[in-house]
């Protein structure tokens, strides 16, 4: 007898396989064996398996829809802890509805008409920035939404926000935003490096 190997299986050897590798969401599907879930799967080995799989947030070089996996030894992970209890409560007190783009569940998509709106439980506060499983940071998100294909639906924070935030930060936090920026932007930094060692020796 056969075994059948999983979606989830065959992306994480995908992935180790190919370390350093740019791959783009059509070689993934294709992998996966799974033309729909196979987004959902490299978020679970991101968030529950810990690989730091980058993506267009991460790295400035990244396209949309471009994937990369640098490192094999993956980081602490959150392991999936929430009952079908807590689940069931966050989707009835949201209405159903996704809380970032007011789509229904079971209705056509406002953003894709070509796809039923399917909710997830996701985090209002991030658990890798100290956010919990209480319900009150529990809300409902579409399919969408919660792959961040549908971005746009947020409001952008402004560089004056921006700003204000990153003063108030602690410094060991403002230093791990520089170290973030400087990775996803390295050619930029280095430039402006560069600029800035150019300012000094005029004066």
């Amino acid at each position: 007898m056969v075994k059948r190997v999983g979606a989830k299986t065959k992306l994480r050897e995908h992935f180790l396989g190919n370390i350093g590798k740019v791959m783009d969401s059509d070689e993934l599907r294709e992998i996966s064996g799974n033309q729909s879930e196979w987004a959902r799967r490299v978020r679970e080995l991101r968030t529950e398996e810990g690989f730091q799989i980058l993506t267009h947030n991460d790295r400035s070089e990244l396209k949309p829809g471009q994937y990369l996996l640098e490192n094999p030894k993956p980081e602490p992970a959150f392991e999936r802890a929430l009952s079908k209890e807590i689940r069931a409560f966050v989707l009835d007190r949201n209405g159903f509805t996704c809380q970032m783009c007011g789509a229904v569940a079971g209705e056509t998509h406002p953003y894709n008409s070509g796809r039923r709106t399917r909710l997830h439980i996701g985090h209002i506060i991030d658990k890798s920035q100290g956010g919990t499983d209480d319900e009150s940071n529990l809300r409902a998100l579409c399919s969408i939404c919660n792959e961040g294909a549908s971005n746009l639906t947020l409001e952008r924070p402004s560089v004056q926000k921006l700003f204000i935030q990153v003063r108030r930060a602690k410094g060991g936090d403002q230093l791990e935003l520089l170290k973030w920026l400087i990775q996803k932007y390295p050619k930029q930094a280095k430039e402006f490096q560069a600029e800035c060692l150019h300012c000094v020796k005029r004066t």
